[in-house]
């Protein structure tokens, strides 16, 4: 399969194509003899997990690393370590919110406290928002 193929079978653009492969995540295709990419369709499938991972929130380094994983995986028998990566992201997307939450929280204190001026606000110590601290 030539790169607009496969680019367009993934619905990625060939500057997406070209630049997973530069980072590794893509194998380097064969060559046509006449000097054409020549991608198995196999990469379609890896490409698509390379997005559907980033739709989770994985960057790109953690997709090398369990993409990586799973090719050696394949040659020794070992596992991936996706359960243990899916954790720790679930760790990280629980934590952010709270965090977030902790945030709007605040931001509708604010609001329901009718909080409209920062000056004034920040040196009333009432204030729910959390620079209030700051201007004593």
């Amino acid at each position: 399969m030539r790169s607009g193929e496969l680019a367009a079978a993934a619905a990625v653009n060939l500057q997406t194509l070209r630049y997973y492969e530069r980072r590794g995540l893509l194998d380097e295709p064969s060559r046509s003899l006449g000097g054409h990419r020549d991608y198995p369709s196999s990469a379609v499938t890896t490409l698509r997990v390379i997005k559907a991972s980033q739709r989770l929130g994985l960057t790109l380094v953690e997709i090398s690393d369990l993409l990586d994983a799973a090719r050696h995986r394949h040659a020794r028998g070992e596992g991936a370590g996706l359960q243990a990566r899916s954790r720790e992201k679930l760790a990280d997307v629980e934590a952010k919110i709270a965090d977030l939450t902790v945030i709007a929280e605040t931001l509708r204190a604010g609001i329901a406290a009718g909080c409209d001026d920062l000056r004034t606000c920040a040196g009333n110590p009432d204030c729910p928002l959390p620079f209030a601290d700051l201007a004593q």
